[in-house]
């Protein structure tokens, strides 16, 4: 016997639908699985535009036809930063739910973490030495601090790239100076994280989706699944050298960074090259599971 679940993970960016089939074993099947590229914070994260606002209730509303299709009863829909932050957030979820039937559940940033650690961890194996896991969102970035025995600290930041790159990133190519006043930015906000990468010293980076989904398609010498990558930290720092150099029409054109990731993937490089900085991490695996994957192990386990 087994039954169906759907999991919608509505980022500031992108919007998620993952349906699968769990058996009693615990173990899910996938059946299906979109992405929908949103940019609720198109206007900037302090309230949903109406365009964006259209475009997120047009995606919903696709994937209410897709549900129905699958004949899915348990589904989960997620709000995030960008739904957590904007004046009109509460007049959006209620609009959904009138025109869907989707009851959107808003969870705060440690839960988000929470829920990316156990995504995580599916796709990418931890060890007895320490691993920093970092979700790049569009509203915020989640970082976790965990081994094989389990999470030793969490905290989610609102530093996600729209928020970034709305803040920092005005002239195009990005200036040397933008670059200095973003990494000032970082270094006060993330002083709680780099006060826990030294006592915990990461040896790992643990990238979920997005960026680090970018930097696999075009860094990964070695996928040990189908949903693990791994990349040299050795190849990051001349591919990020020669990004920050690039204008966005030169990056539109470039056919291994999708279009919908050409604006803003900067200010993520710039980020996880500051997150490197602190540390002695030489690998960066990408793991292919995140958020939803973490809401649909909690589903199938309940």
């Amino acid at each position: 016997m087994t039954d169906t679940f759907a999991v919608i993970d509505l980022g500031t960016n992108t919007f998620h639908l993952l349906i699968a089939e769990a058996s009693n074993s615990g173990i899910f099947k996938e059946l299906y699985r979109k992405r929908i590229y949103i940019k609720l914070a198109e206007d900037g994260i302090n309230t949903i535009g109406l365009a964006p606002f259209d475009r997120a209730l047009n995606a919903l509303l696709s994937f209410k036809n897709i549900l129905d299709q699958y004949d899915v009863k348990t589904v989960k829909a997620i709000g995030t930063a960008a739904l957590r932050t904007a004046s009109n957030g509460p007049d959006f979820i209620q609009k959904v739910f009138k025109e869907t039937g989707i009851q959107i559940q808003l969870i705060p940033g440690d839960r988000e973490a929470d829920l990316i650690y156990k995504g995580v961890i599916q796709a990418v194996p931890l060890s007895k030495e320490t691993g920093l896991i970092m979700d790049i969102g569009g509203g915020s970035v989640e970082f976790i601090l965990a081994d094989q025995d389990g999470v030793k600290w969490a905290q989610s930041f609102p530093i996600g790239v729209a928020v970034l790159y709305n803040k920092f990133h005005k002239k195009d190519p990005i200036s040397p100076s933008e670059i200095d006043i973003l990494e000032k930015f970082l270094e006060d906000i993330l002083a709680p994280l780099f006060q826990e990468i030294l006592v915990h010293k990461p040896s790992i980076l643990i990238g979920a989706s997005g960026t680090f989904d970018v930097l696999e398609n075009l860094l990964c010498k070695e996928k040990l699944t189908p949903i693990h990558g791994v990349v040299n930290v050795s190849d990051f720092y001349p591919f990020f050298q020669q990004q920050i150099k690039t204008t966005i029409q030169e990056r539109l054109a470039m056919k291994d960074i999708p279009n919908n990731r050409a604006e803003m993937i900067i200010v993520a490089l710039v980020l996880i090259e500051f997150i490197l900085g602190k540390t002695d991490i030489k690998t960066i695996s990408v793991s292919e599971y995140a958020l939803k994957e973490g809401m649909l192990k909690e589903l199938i386990s309940e």
